[in-house]
């Protein structure tokens, strides 16, 4: 379910561009909530994807899970699988807390790849 890639190529060669994609905020801490969430440059190369085959899966194991993120209207809530969803460090760690709690599929990949974020400003869900 969860797939990283050498370059923008090889994402490519995998499969086009219907991915939901974890990507790492760069934005230094206390850069505004509005600048981040208008902010963001899509497929990066050191993001985790979920392909689109897969879309439906990861709703079902992690969408309660990733609630309460950040939207681009400045609100939170559930996650939102058509937009812009950041996770400030503070959500960070509660996520990886619930993700270790309830080890939904493939847990393992993703709690390495929160564990990397924990070095930048939180983290992005973009949805498809």
């Amino acid at each position: 379910m969860f797939y990283r890639f050498r370059d923008q190529d090889e994402r490519q060669a995998f499969g086009g561009g219907d991915f939901y994609e974890l990507q790492f905020c760069r934005h230094p801490a206390g850069t505004p909530v509005r600048q981040i969430v208008n902010r963001v440059a899509y497929w990066r190369d050191d993001s985790l994807y979920v392909p689109g085959d897969d879309t439906a899966l990861f709703d079902r194991e992690y969408g309660g899970i990733f609630a309460g993120g950040t939207h681009q209207n400045l609100q939170t809530g559930p996650w939102d699988a058509y937009g812009i969803n950041y996770y400030n460090p503070a959500l960070t760690e509660k996520i990886v807390a619930e993700v270790l709690e309830k080890k939904p599929a493939e847990h393992e990949t993703l709690l390495e790849w929160l564990r990397e974020a924990r070095k930048y400003n939180g983290f992005y869900l973009l949805g498809v």
